[in-house]
């Protein structure tokens, strides 16, 4: 069953994208004349997904007025303009908004390909809070670009991931997406709060799982990688 809500995380700062973030916000920031924070909303309202909570920090102001022109998704405005929460305080500030059902999160700086359909509907596919509570969206090292890193997760036949820790290389990369339940994090303080701890204390207790993205994933955090981003998406559409 696809989420009612989402939590959209546009409250950054997106001090790794300047210039281009010298007078809006990074969701604002424009990858094939798009925002990136339109690429995101598009993909919720194309997995069915009708309301999004959005918080904002950064450019406030801009950033409300441009997701309020949205008419095919209810848009709910997390105000973060007194302080900047980070990933997890984002939600926690924003829990009273999200309700009791599972929720889709996504960052904003995250693009990607769908070419088996909507990857966020496959990804809450099968999702079963009391069993599968909380499920990262993973792209394939072999599919991404503007990722430094060397991967982050290894998944079993079951999907449940552990960390890469020491290992060199892991085969996996989370993408900027994922389905939780909610009350996962009602016991967190709140203040700003990184998400990464609570995922590690889930992953010991066997509780953090996966699905494949099955597309190509561009992670648009520099002006280099909205560069590279907008060639490939400039390749693979009709007539380029």
């Amino acid at each position: 069953m696809i989420p009612h809500t989402a939590m959209v995380l546009a409250a950054g700062l997106g001090t790794r994208m300047k210039p281009l973030t010298n007078d809006r916000p990074k969701a604002l920031v424009q990858v094939r004349g798009k925002a990136l924070v339109d690429h995101v909303l598009d993909r919720l309202v194309a997995a069915g997904v009708k309301r999004a909570v959005v918080n904002v920090h950064a450019f406030a102001d801009l950033l409300e007025a441009h997701v309020r022109r949205r008419t095919d998704i209810e848009i709910v405005i997390s105000d973060e303009r007194a302080q900047l929460m980070e990933t997890g305080g984002g939600i926690r500030q924003a829990r009273p908004l999200l309700g009791d059902d599972p929720i889709v999160v996504c960052n904003i700086d995250s693009v990607w390909e769908e070419p088996n359909g909507s990857a966020i509907a496959r990804l809450a596919q099968s999702y079963d809070r009391a069993r599968v509570p909380f499920r990262l969206m993973l792209a394939s090292m072999e599919e991404c670009l503007g990722f430094e890193g060397a991967g982050d997760f290894f998944m079993n036949e079951n999907g449940v991931l552990t960390f890469r820790g020491d290992m060199p290389r892991a085969p996996w990369a989370y993408m900027g997406a994922y389905i939780m339940d909610p009350a996962i994090i009602d016991s967190e303080p709140l203040q700003p709060f990184s998400m990464t701890p609570v995922w590690r204390k889930l992953a010991v207790e066997g509780q953090l799982f996966g699905a494949p993205l099955g597309g190509y994933w561009m992670h648009v955090d520099d002006p280099r990688a909205r560069a590279e981003a907008e060639a490939r998406l400039a390749s693979a559409a009709p007539g380029a």
